[in-house]
């Protein structure tokens, strides 16, 4: 999987934001493999756009993809 545009990589907490949960959860996320991280140690980004989907997904009365 090649890396994202840098305008669409957001930090831990924009991703948690962007996704209706807690920095924990986005972090839980990361070591079971749900959602790829990108960045340095210690600076971990995450793609809007993979955050995104899965916000949509988890919405209730949605249709999943």
């Amino acid at each position: 999987m090649s890396r994202p545009p840098r305008h669409r990589l957001v930090p831990t907490n924009v991703a948690a934001l962007a996704a209706g949960v807690s920095e924990a959860t986005i972090r839980k996320w990361v070591s079971r493999g749900k959602i790829t991280r990108y960045g340095t140690p210690g600076r971990s980004e995450f793609d809007i756009e993979e955050l995104t989907a899965i916000a949509l997904r988890r919405r209730p009365g949605q249709l999943s993809s």
